[in-house]
């Protein structure tokens, strides 16, 4: 196998990874490898902006309380005072760097989105923020000698001696060899899960690779139960969830029924604009009472240039399905979007095992809780992303020793097996674990699960087939984690468990065999 030597080792190439990959250029040779192109990702993809409480009358402390309330108990306070205190040092340091986001009258242009009682969302390229700050991240980058990057890798196995990390071991698809990258420091950054629901927004790569890898190596994983739902996105029979960003409700679209009701002005005191497991959930019981697959977003009512104009990309989407963004009720219904849980980190996103950090959405740094509050996303990839760098670069040099592991193939023979598989685990996913649970769909699912990952168990060494069973695992775990949590708390609802439970105020941690454990929630 090919050895390659580097000091630092980012998997993924999201904002996350880019960040942490960024700042640890300044210490040592960096690679970063990802299963596709570097602009492929969850990040790349997000229209609705990165929330720092920047304007005069707005504060750190102000957003403190939106997360926290819109975690619905389950946030790590230390961890949301980092986010908000040093999320808004990053943002100026993106600005100082040359980063430009929208302004008007020499004014930044602030958006409102669901859960804050502030304007504090900031857009590049109006709703491309996302493209935009990654695509500037990664010009940074290639300013860095000491960073090369490799696309089309796929990291497969996590090297370690002593329960440190000495490695990992990838796969190449674009020359079908292993190549072994030994380091001591690994940061993951992999991003989310959400495509092994049926309908999701997230691009294809977002499989929960991550949440595999360091399952595997030994971490812990925290709140996987937790899924966000994004409330709007565009359905259509047969096609992609395609994201309409909530700086679109921001702007003062509504949600309506079958009837042509606004049923969110009598369901919470912000209207389409409360927290997305609220939004979500009265959409969800929305389309149970009609009978429909779908309910309408309706933009109608606005002013039709201004919004043209600041939702440009969205409104050019939308007209090649036919829709006038402006015009038209738009039908809609929710789609798995976020992995609001995750592998569960400190506060410089180091996992229990020296060398292993995670940032980004495959973390669980404790800012989130049981619901994310839109747009805290890309600023906790910057925040945490240079968290983990800095620790990184402070770990010092050992001896990299480790047992050469069996090379990895790719059978293409295997794919429509895996294929099969997938397609059936997604549809399970969407029907017995989405936006509401109860026990019997819980353990039907979990059981399922359960006899994949045991037909595809042992020492594997294809590609496809890995997947399959790296797919049950992942699934498996947030169906446990969804059987253990008997109550309702932000992205997980039990119709057998309605209300929240003061005894499930914590954290669930899953380990590797290990039991269930229960962790206090940080102050």
């Amino acid at each position: 196998m090919q050895i390659l030597e580097f000091d630092t080792v980012v998997i993924g190439s999201g904002l996350a990874g880019l960040s942490a990959a960024y700042h640890s250029s300044k210490f040592g040779r960096v690679a970063i490898v990802t299963k596709s192109q570097l602009d492929v990702s969850n990040s790349y993809y997000a229209q609705g902006g990165i929330a720092a409480a920047i304007s005069e009358d707005d504060s750190p402390e102000q957003h403190a309380h939106d997360t926290l309330v819109t975690g619905r108990g389950i946030c790590d306070h230390d961890a949301v005072e980092v986010l908000v205190n040093e999320g808004r040092e990053r943002v100026k340091e993106l600005i100082d760097l040359g980063m430009q986001f929208d302004e008007e009258n020499n004014d930044y242009v602030l958006g409102l989105e669901g859960g804050h009682t502030k304007r504090r969302i900031l857009h590049a390229g109006g709703d491309a923020t996302g493209k935009e700050l990654t695509c500037f991240k990664l010009r940074l980058i290639r300013e860095q000698k000491n960073v090369e990057a490799f696309e089309y890798v796929a990291v497969v196995k996590l090297l370690q001696n002593n329960n440190s990390i000495v490695g990992v071991q990838a796969y190449d698809f674009k020359t079908n060899k292993n190549i072994i990258f030994k380091t001591k420091a690994v940061i993951v950054a992999t991003g989310g899960l959400s495509r092994v629901f049926a309908r999701s927004t997230n691009p294809h790569t977002a499989t929960g690779d991550g949440i595999v890898l360091t399952y595997d190596a030994g971490a812990r994983m925290a709140d996987l139960e937790f899924i966000q739902f994004h409330p709007s996105a565009l359905y259509i029979p047969g096609k992609e969830a395609y994201l309409i960003s909530e700086a679109v409700r921001g702007e003062g679209a509504w949600l309506l029924n079958h009837e042509g009701e606004r049923f969110m002005k009598d369901i919470h005191p912000l209207a389409e604009l409360a927290p997305r497991d609220v939004v979500a959930y009265s959409i969800f019981r929305q389309i149970q009472k009609s009978g429909k697959d779908h309910i309408f977003l309706s933009l109608k009512h606005l002013e039709k240039e201004k919004i043209r104009d600041r939702f440009k990309n969205i409104d050019r989407h939308l007209r090649e399905f036919g829709f006038d963004l402006t015009e038209d009720q738009l039908p809609i219904s929710p789609a798995a979007h976020y992995m609001v849980g995750g592998v569960r980190t400190n506060l410089d996103a180091e996992t229990n095992i020296s060398g292993l950090f995670v940032c980004g959405e495959a973390a669980s740094t404790g800012v989130m809780g049981a619901n994310r509050l839109a747009s805290n996303s890309l600023l906790e990839c910057l925040v945490f992303g240079k968290r983990a760098s800095v620790k990184a670069a402070k770990l010092a040099t050992s001896e990299q020793f480790f047992d050469e592991p069996d090379p990895i193939i790719l059978d293409e023979e295997n794919e429509q097996l895996f294929l099969t598989y997938q397609n059936e685990m997604a549809t399970m996913m969407s029907k017995n674990l989405g936006i509401v649970r109860n026990k019997k769909d819980l353990e039907t699912a979990l059981n399922r699960f359960l006899e994949i990952e045991a037909e595809f168990a042992g020492n594997l060494n294809e590609y496809n087939l890995i997947k399959i069973r790296n797919t049950a695992l992942i699934c498996k775990l947030i169906a446990t984690a969804a059987l253990v949590r008997e109550e309702s708390r932000g992205g997980h609802i039990r119709e057998d468990f309605q209300k929240e439970n003061p005894d499930f105020k914590t954290h669930i941690i899953q380990q590797k065999n290990k039991n269930i454990e229960f962790e206090p929630i940080r102050k």
